[in-house]
């Protein structure tokens, strides 16, 4: 986001940050689905916002749309996940991610004017 796409940036940050509050315990959302309520920015905007400004909102249920979270903060999670009840998927071939279809969250409503 840059103010020379006529972006407030502040009120992205807000925006997105607003949506991570709306998610319950034991449900996630994807960046792109984020975006895309936002109808700005994309998935890599809206990682940006999360890894910046998200440490004090629940993090752990905005993330890939794969079901993961970036390996730094997959233990972090994955405690937050079990906490919560989260249903997640694992094989032996592969690491423990979210289970997108049981966890999906729909956003709701709106978050204000950008």
């Amino acid at each position: 986001m840059s103010e020379d796409d006529g972006l407030d940036p502040d009120a992205y940050v807000e925006a997105v940050l607003r949506i991570a509050e709306q998610v319950p315990p034991g449900h996630v959302v994807s960046y792109g689905q984020v975006a895309a309520a936002l109808g700005r920015g994309g998935p890599r905007q809206v990682g940006r916002v999360m890894a910046t400004y998200g440490a004090a909102v629940p993090w752990w249920r905005v993330i890939r749309a794969d079901g993961t979270l970036a390996e730094q903060l997959r233990g972090r999670a994955r405690e937050h996940y079990l906490e919560e009840g989260t249903p997640l998927r694992s094989r032996l071939d592969q690491e423990v991610r979210v289970d997108m279809r049981a966890a999906a969250y729909e956003v709701h409503g709106t978050v204000g004017p950008l």
